[in-house]
């Protein structure tokens, strides 16, 4: 299938009933008490924001937090002079991936919508906006016309050659997209999920710009499932980085948010039909990018409320909870990359259950929540946040925080260093350990230190809910 490419250079709710009649497993040792008091949530949640600003592209506001970040890919632009600048840096370099950087937001929207009032008692109300509103900037000026989404900007191969600053790039960008010709369901699917979740939390601050995100949703949402593929398939240089096996999820995600946001029940239709139709009311294993039928399972159960769909969300997180691989010291094993990403995305999607569940299941997947996310900040001796806690890491693999302070120059010879990063990349939840607890602290070993923003995104919103739990006394 053809390649769109334009190569530019830069210099510079109803109730979910959620009843578990299972055993648990040994790693839940106390369903009486939930919270863990030993950790502050509040500022772990201030640091994971922090992560975000310091992964900005674009031109960076007066009000920038990270003082060794600046302008940077600011005429990213598409074949017809669209402006492309602004949103996240995906990684350790300096791609842009519209379909993660989606999924990001649709998560951290979700958790503002659940737990509020954590974001309010952490004083973090204002940058979790921020945070979303970056992105959110980003998908509009990247939903160039109906059905047209750019949905990556920088090169893959040119992008892995060169180590530095990204406010000293002279690499070619290029932009890739998705149209009529070439779809992507899975990417404009997500991207409307985003934009929709997004618009429910915009809309007691700004309505003009919450209808706004609404309308592209709309748009991008009747591109989705009019255009049926996937968006590797047009932008081929994506599959370097990321996959996508389906897009029958990201449809059935995308009517779900689309429904909360506007309560059409068109979408909820539309969201039955995909589920039914794609069979999503099996049970996966995982809830990430790249498989989101948990998250469509708890969503439809919250808002829909069918005894099948409360069964299917509750089977998730008993066999997450109780059958699921862990590691010696207890933490969810599913994947070798992004291993605490996947435990802290199951930890919050349960968490999300728990809220509309009763009896010990709520219990239950509140503790197993508690266990993995203090797994995360250092309960067995380590923490895995960038500047949180005990040991934590000193070498994410991060070429922006590898560099010296200016103007000493940075290059391959900083990632060759094998010293603690100079700047410090406060909040960033590396990959982490293997499956027998051991990290190693390297940022060449990219399997235990790489850094994703996609990483942090359920591992936010699940300490908004364990500290909202928290505030609550539970």
């Amino acid at each position: 299938m053809k390649l769109d490419l334009f190569v530019t250079c830069v210099t510079i709710l109803p109730a979910i009933l959620i009843i578990s009649t299972c055993r648990t497993n040994a790693f839940i040792v106390d369903v009486k008490n939930v919270t863990d008091k030993s950790h502050d949530y509040a500022e772990v949640i201030k640091l994971s924001l922090l992560y975000f600003e310091a992964q900005r592209s674009g031109k960076l506001p007066k009000d920038n937090r990270i003082p060794w970040r600046g302008d940077s890919a600011v005429n990213d632009r598409g074949p017809n002079c669209e402006d492309l600048s602004g949103g996240y840096y995906d990684a350790a370099d300096f791609v842009k991936f519209t379909f993660t950087t989606a999924f990001t937001t649709t998560i951290l929207a979700w958790g503002v919508i659940s737990w509020p009032k954590a974001y309010i008692a952490a004083n973090q109300l204002d940058e979790i906006y921020k945070t979303i509103k970056w992105a959110t900037d980003y998908f509009i000026k990247c939903h160039v016309s109906k059905n047209v989404l750019y949905g990556q900007v920088g090169d893959f191969m040119s992008d892995q050659m060169y180590w530095g600053r990204p406010e000293e790039m002279t690499i070619c960008r290029p932009a890739f997209k998705i149209d009529a010709e070439h779809p992507g369901s899975d990417l404009a699917g997500e991207t409307a999920a985003a934009l929709a979740a997004s618009s429910i939390i915009f809309r007691s601050v700004d309505r003009d710009y919450s209808l706004w995100c609404l309308q592209h949703a709309i748009e991008l949402y009747e591109f989705a499932d009019t255009y049926r593929g996937f968006y590797l398939e047009a932008i081929t240089n994506a599959k370097e980085f990321f996959s996508s096996t389906d897009y029958g999820d990201e449809l059935a995600w995308a009517a779900l948010w689309l429904f909360s946001a506007t309560r059409d029940h068109k979408y909820l239709e539309h969201a039955l039909h995909h589920y039914q139709n794609f069979r999503l009311d099996k049970r996966p294993n995982e809830f990430f990018y790249n498989n989101k039928i948990a998250g469509v399972q708890v969503l439809l159960a919250q808002l829909e409320g069918r005894n099948e769909h409360q069964e299917a969300a509750r089977a998730f997180c008993d066999f997450s909870v109780q059958k699921q691989k862990r590691t010696p010291k207890g933490l969810l094993y599913i994947n070798k990359t992004g291993t605490l990403s996947h435990a802290a995305n199951v930890a919050f999607l349960c968490l999300e259950a728990a809220d509309f569940g009763i009896g010990d299941s709520r219990l239950i997947y509140r503790q197993f929540a508690e266990e993995q996310i203090a797994y995360i900040l250092g309960s067995t001796g380590r923490s895995y946040v960038v500047g949180y806690g005990k040991n934590s890491p000193k070498q994410p693999l991060h070429a922006a925080s590898s560099c010296p302070d200016r103007p000493a120059p940075c290059g391959w010879a900083d990632y060759d260093k094998n010293e603690s990063n100079p700047q410090i990349l406060y909040g960033a939840l590396v990959s982490g350990p293997n499956e027998n607890d051991e990290f190693n602290d390297h940022r060449e070993e990219d399997i235990y230190t790489e850094v994703l923003i996609n990483y942090n995104a359920g591992f936010t919103s699940a300490l908004a809910g364990l500290l909202q739990l928290q505030l609550d006394g539970l």
